[in-house]
């Protein structure tokens, strides 16, 4: 009996899973998994109540709520100067994974080349693998974790048809410069190929840096589909409300695999979301440096753990070498850290591609490990304080 496809040969459980169910069996701290542990705006919760007991529990337009619709074009002209039809140009997804997944499935042909930043998001691999496109990887190495653009550009074949994209970026928390950003377009506008922008992030950006999408560029907003999500900009991750906004036939294109996948999902969640995305100018300053200041608050701990720090950018995540501390293998290590230390946190090895590093030796993510600052400053100095166990000085 056959019990598998050869779609998912060798996915496995992803690490997000394995490390969130060893914190949870040993108690650790959990810094691995990209998630709050406080909620959003309560007012923005009332919304979600409101509509469930006022009967919007069915299906939801497979398109999405008009509201939020309305709500997620209005943001990218207010934000970024974009025009976008919310009829026909934004679409809302499960989250922003299924928004990836959708397009990358609609997009792509089997035998199709995708560029894509690595170190990259685990979902990446999987719904490039499950489509059958063939990953193009271009590495942003530390300590900077910069575009090496004549290596984006030595990657490009006639095979290659998408970029896929992804910035303020994770795990490294780089943020693209304008540079970089030029760099990208020049290569994708010369080449004709599609852009599949994740910017998830793009409300985390830190020390004045500014989030500027792609489609903002001279001949971009016609070829690149925008995705983006509620989850991280109003700590509500767990509602999984995502969007893509781009030109009418890329997103149609998406929206016919999306629709063999959910259909549509979180019918009264999508006006609570609708109505965030109206929130006033201090909540987005606010949250921001509410996140900076955790985000030094945990890079300073790390620094006294005796760890080499990256601070990053933008995001949610802080990327630290291990071998100041003796160790050399990412993964080794945060296996063994909740038992440990008590804390838990993210391999950077796992997020490089199994293909181009097939030994773990030359993968360049291997004394890399992530950790999460999008917890309660409490809870980092309980973290930072049981770490202190693997200290020079421990």
């Amino acid at each position: 009996m056959k019990t598998s496809s050869s779609r998912i040969a060798g996915l496995g459980t992803t690490i997000f899973a394995e490390m969130s169910v060893l914190a949870a069996r040993t108690g650790a701290v959990n810094l691995g998994q990209g998630f709050p542990d406080t909620d959003g705006p309560t007012e923005v919760v009332e919304r979600a109540v409101e509509a469930l007991r006022g009967g919007r529990n069915q299906y939801a337009p497979g398109t999405g709520v008009p509201e939020l619709r309305a709500a997620i074009a209005a943001h990218q002209q207010r934000f970024y100067g974009l025009v976008v039809d919310p009829d026909t140009e934004v679409a809302v997804t499960t989250g922003a994974t299924e928004a990836i997944a959708s397009a990358l499935l609609g997009l792509v042909d089997p035998g199709d080349e995708v560029i894509a930043l690595e170190p990259y998001y685990d979902s990446y691999v999987a719904m490039l693998q499950m489509s059958g496109a063939v990953r193009r990887p271009v590495t942003l190495r530390a300590p900077d974790f910069r575009l090496p653009i004549d290596e984006l550009r030595a990657a490009v074949t006639p095979r290659t048809t998408a970029i896929l994209l992804n910035t303020p970026h994770n795990p490294t928390g780089s943020v693209l410069r304008p540079e970089e950003l030029k760099a990208i377009a020049a290569i994708a506008i010369e080449h004709d190929l599609v852009v599949i922008s994740d910017e998830v992030y793009e409300h985390l950006t830190f020390d004045g840096r500014r989030h500027v999408p792609i489609a903002t560029l001279p001949g971009m907003a016609e070829r690149t589909l925008t995705i983006s999500s509620g989850g991280k900009t109003f700590s509500f991750t767990g509602w999984k409300i995502g969007w893509a906004t781009g030109p009418a036939r890329l997103v149609q294109a998406m929206l016919g695999a999306k629709q063999f996948l959910t259909y549509t999902s979180g019918s009264p969640l999508q006006p609570a979301i609708a109505h965030a995305l109206g929130a006033e100018d201090a909540y987005f300053t606010d949250f921001t440096a509410r996140l900076q200041s955790q985000r030094d608050q945990l890079c300073e701990g790390l620094r006294e753990v005796g760890l080499e720090v990256y601070v990053p950018e933008g995001t949610y995540f802080v990327t630290t070498d291990i071998r100041p501390l003796g160790f050399d293998d990412g993964l080794d290590f945060c296996r063994s850290l909740p038992e440990r230390a008590g804390v838990a946190a993210i391999p950077h090895q796992v997020f490089y591609d199994p293909d181009t590093h097939s030994s773990s030796r030359d993968n360049p993510g291997r004394p890399l490990v992530r950790w999460a600052f999008c917890k309660r400053p409490e809870v980092l100095r309980e973290a930072i304080d049981r770490l202190a166990v693997l200290g020079p000085h421990a």
